[in-house]
């Protein structure tokens, strides 16, 4: 399915490597939210699920959206992170952060299983990204909003189900991503970041003499 799955314990101390566990943990939320949801639903058929095309291909296209919005939902939290410390300017976490979705898509095997809609979902969580004031402090809640609506709008199950679940089916996203938060604090390099943002603000505003 292209997903990164590789869990580094590595600090997070650079754009290559923020990319990195974004979306590896963007992918395990995705994973364990979609397919808990659908085994619980499922039962003893959850295997049967996957040998239904028609099914299969709502499954793949609910995965791919889902993990676009757990990607945007972690990226805005990264940011806010940096922000919260006090170490980088809001210029540079918009030159580290605005290209960081490009980034995780490049690295990154986009199938056709994502859909046509995945394309219009890309730009507008770019633009989520780019046009996010890093400078507004919210809750977890504010910022963790677009997963679990994910989850709850993708996930193929039948709408009636769905809205006796939506609670449940919500908060599951909302408390998988209480561990990710823990890691991210733990690993984050502040100083190395700035570093880069310095790197990177100085080298886009270098001229040509």
């Amino acid at each position: 399915m292209g997903f990164d799955r590789q869990k580094s314990n590595n600090l997070i101390a650079s754009p290559e490597t923020l990319a990195q566990f974004i979306n590896s943990r963007a992918s395990h939320v995705t994973q364990t939210s979609l397919y808990g949801y659908l085994k619980t639903r499922a039962g003893t058929r959850f295997p049967e699920l996957f040998k239904n095309p028609d099914i299969l291909t709502s499954i793949n296209i609910a995965k791919w959206h889902i993990w676009l919005a757990c990607v945007s939902d972690l990226s805005i939290f990264m940011g806010l992170l940096m922000h919260q410390s006090g170490r980088l300017k809001t210029s540079e976490i918009e030159l580290l952060m605005s290209p960081m979705l490009d980034r995780i898509l490049q690295e990154t095997e986009i199938t056709h299983e994502a859909g046509s809609d995945f394309e219009t979902a890309r730009k507008k969580v770019q633009q989520r990204i780019s046009a996010n004031d890093w400078t507004q402090d919210r809750d977890d809640d504010a910022i963790f909003s677009q997963s679990p609506e994910a989850l709850y709008y993708w996930s193929p199950i039948a709408d009636e189900l769905k809205e006796r679940d939506e609670e449940i089916v919500r908060n599951s996203v909302r408390f998988r991503w209480i561990e990710v938060r823990r890691s991210a604090r733990a690993l984050i390099d502040i100083d190395s970041l700035a570093s880069t943002g310095l790197e990177t603000r100085v080298g886009s505003n270098s001229f040509d003499h």
